[in-house]
């Protein structure tokens, strides 16, 4: 009777049961009819039926079972009682859980590594020793690390460091450093200077303020060559000045790239597996580690936090064949971002040529650009360019 009335307290506890019984229709009205709610009624023969019973009505079951000669028999449970139960009967594993749970947390409140990122002529390890000059190293408690002291030491101890940045992510303190930069060399505007062509290309518009022109529209032109000189007056009455203008030129940009006509590609399926684990020293612990029964996988490591994880992603190699469009679309970008703002496309030729096992695709980009820039003068120079134009 005790154990019966404990049934009461698991109110959550769903129980399946098999009753058999030569009039089962009977044995269900007197459920209903004591106030035992039953859900999900199966039958399964003349004499046998499944059905779902809550677990603090176990005992009154029990009753009319003995008084129908009904036999019951549960083959399934669910529920936070069962739960429960469970737990009672596993205190050390959950103690294990608590405990772990608590261990894992605790450690995230330390930094554990220190990540620095640089430019160019800073090193790493040269900055790394400094903040450990500072008191700041692995194995610290976050709160007792105040970036914005550190960022402050950094910029005090360094004079080639511009811009500073330090923060805490996860279990790691990243800083990064920008480097201050050398100012360009201002050419005085009174030091005289010709104008040279920058690139090859033909001219479409010369545009003089000072100096001598020596181009003019539809010449064509190579890098180096003078397109106005630094000179000014009449004959017998030159002088040096500090050449201005502008050189307007069509110049031509091309790239070729070849590809396979059908390209061995690996393609992810979506069936993908994860494993968690923890890293003592060199040595991985384990937390979830499922075998990996992929033949041909991709395999990604996320190892930002203090839980390493580890997924599997199962690919399949196909032969797909070439995207000629999207190629000349890549190939037609990556021209586009060498050239400067000031650039202005003109046209853009496209032509793919076939070969043996691959395609030969050609982008050709006509542009419109000034390519004057100053030069020093070269004595002797503009005058074997002033005799070729004429």
């Amino acid at each position: 009777m005790k154990a019966m009335n404990n049934f009461k307290k698991y109110k959550k506890g769903v129980v399946t049961m098999e009753i058999q019984s030569l009039i089962p229709e009977k044995f269900i009205n007197l459920l209903w009819k004591n106030g035992v709610v039953v859900k999900n009624i199966r039958k399964i023969n003349i004499t046998t039926v499944i059905l779902e019973v809550k677990l603090s009505d176990y005992g009154e079951i029990s009753k009319v079972a003995k008084r129908t000669g009904t036999r019951v028999k549960i083959v399934g449970r669910s529920g936070m009682s069962f739960f429960l139960i469970k737990l009672r009967s596993r205190v050390a594993l959950l103690i294990g859980i608590i405990l772990f749970g608590s261990i894992i947390y605790y450690l995230s409140t330390f930094v554990w590594n220190i990540e620095i990122n640089t430019e160019n002529y800073i090193s790493p390890y040269e900055l790394r020793n400094q903040i450990k000059g500072f008191g700041v190293i692995p194995g610290m408690r976050k709160k007792n690390i105040d970036v914005y002291d550190i960022e402050s030491k950094i910029l005090r101890s360094n004079d080639e460091i511009m811009w500073v940045k330090a923060r805490i992510d996860g279990i790691k303190l990243k800083v990064d450093v920008i480097e201050r930069q050398s100012p360009p060399v201002i050419v005085s505007n009174k030091t005289p200077c010709n104008l040279i062509a920058s690139k090859d290309g033909i001219v479409s518009r010369v545009y003089t303020t000072d100096g001598t022109a020596i181009v003019k529209d539809g010449d064509s032109v190579q890098k180096g060559d003078i397109l106005v000189n630094g000179e000014q007056g009449k004959e017998g009455s030159v002088y040096p000045v500090h050449a201005k203008g502008e050189v307007i030129a069509r110049t031509f940009y091309e790239q070729i790239n070849e590809v396979p006509i059908t390209k061995e590609t690996r393609v992810k399926t979506g069936n993908i597996i994860s494993n968690f684990y923890i890293k003592l020293g060199n040595k991985k612990v384990y937390l979830k580690n499922s075998l990996n029964p992929y033949k041909t996988y991709d395999k990604i490591e996320n190892n930002n936090k203090f839980v390493h994880k580890e997924t599997y992603c199962e690919v399949k190699v196909e032969n797909i064949p070439a995207n000629v469009t999207k190629t000349q679309d890549e190939i037609y970008s990556n021209i586009l971002r060498k050239l400067d703002k000031s650039v202005r496309i003109i046209n853009k030729i496209e032509s793919v040529k076939k070969e043996k096992d691959k395609y030969s695709i050609r982008v050709l980009v006509l542009a419109e650009e000034n390519i004057a820039t100053e030069a020093s003068i070269v004595p002797g120079k503009n005058s074997e360019s002033q005799k070729k134009t004429q």
